[in-house]
């Protein structure tokens, strides 16, 4: 496997602290596990500690609390109907 750029790895975490799409997205666009882009945040590559980290997963949780929020409406929407 080769190593990835430090281009890439600043292009990644910009991305992730700019905080418009979540790791996943961004780790999957780029062809990189997840937990690779982590353990950069976590490292504190480029100055970034542990408050990115805890957007990033803030971010996630959000994300997961509106897909069952948006499940239980359809859920309800159905009920009306039937």
């Amino acid at each position: 496997m080769q190593p990835i750029s430090k281009d890439i790895k600043e292009q990644v975490l910009a991305r992730v602290r700019e905080g418009k799409e979540t790791v996943v997205e961004i780790a999957k666009q780029h062809g990189l596990k997840v937990n690779t882009v982590y353990n950069w945040i976590s490292r504190n590559i480029n100055g970034l500690g542990s408050p990115l980290l805890e957007l990033a997963k803030v971010k996630k949780e959000n994300a997961r609390l509106k897909q069952i929020i948006g499940n239980l409406v359809l859920q309800q929407e159905k009920g009306k109907k039937g």
